[in-house]
């Protein structure tokens, strides 16, 4: 098997959350299967100081930049079509919100990559899965929007600590057309319709090692739509 992971950079804050993304490719080859990592060849919407929180006078390109969690071995997303991989996992961090999507600027009224709107819809039109991981269940949110697809996804829930206004994300959601509902660290969502799977992450307070198993979670459940 041969799944995607979409990065949107290098770094929490203004691209792929690190951690998340790691995770995932460990729990890719735990399953046995091939990480392909795919990225977009355009600058980052800014570059953020991870020490201080401030924004850096300078440009970035996510591809470059996602490359150093992919050691090097990075694919431009234009010359990746569906046949070309079994799953797509989408791991989190503001590049989701910032760089696929403006979803950190405008909410739900934001605009997507049409790149990665592409391929996402590709992806579903011929039943090939794909995991949402923290934020990036608002990229998906936008690529359907307007379309005869209304996804069940999740942000995380508003019943445990979480650094986010989880109930304004679902909120968000439901006004581009979709699902909202709420899942603990604890869960995920699946969409059976739609061949979509959701995982909170980051989204609430957690430890690495609770990451760690909803990312796993995630994955057992992608095995099973395999």
């Amino acid at each position: 098997m041969n799944i995607g992971v979409l990065l949107s950079g290098n770094g929490v804050y203004d691209g792929a959350e690190i951690q998340e993304a790691v995770l995932t490719l460990l729990a890719i080859d735990e399953m046995g299967w091939n990480a392909v990592c795919i990225s977009v060849d355009k600058p980052q919407h800014h570059v953020i100081n991870h020490l201080t929180g401030e924004v850096m006078d300078e440009s970035r390109n996510m591809l470059v930049e996602a490359a150093r969690i992919a050691r090097g071995q990075i694919t431009p997303i234009e010359n990746i079509s569906p046949a070309d991989i079994d799953a797509l996992v989408i791991p989190g961090g503001f590049g989701s919100a910032k760089n696929f999507t403006s979803w950190a600027f405008d909410g739900p009224a934001s605009t997507i990559l049409p790149e990665v709107k592409l391929l996402l819809v590709n992806l579903v039109n011929v039943g090939k899965p794909i995991v949402a991981l923290c934020v990036s269940p608002v990229v998906v949110a936008k690529a359907f929007e307007g379309s005869s697809i209304h996804p069940k996804l999740t942000l995380g829930s508003s019943s445990e600590p979480s650094p986010y206004d989880i109930n304004g994300f679902n909120e968000g959601l439901r006004a581009t057309g979709s699902m909202a509902q709420e899942r603990t660290i604890r869960e995920v969502l699946i969409d059976p319709v739609n061949r979509i799977i959701c995982a909170p992450c980051y989204m609430m307070e957690a430890r690495i090692t609770e990451i760690h198993e909803n990312i796993q979670h995630a994955l057992r459940a992608l095995k099973e739509l395999l």
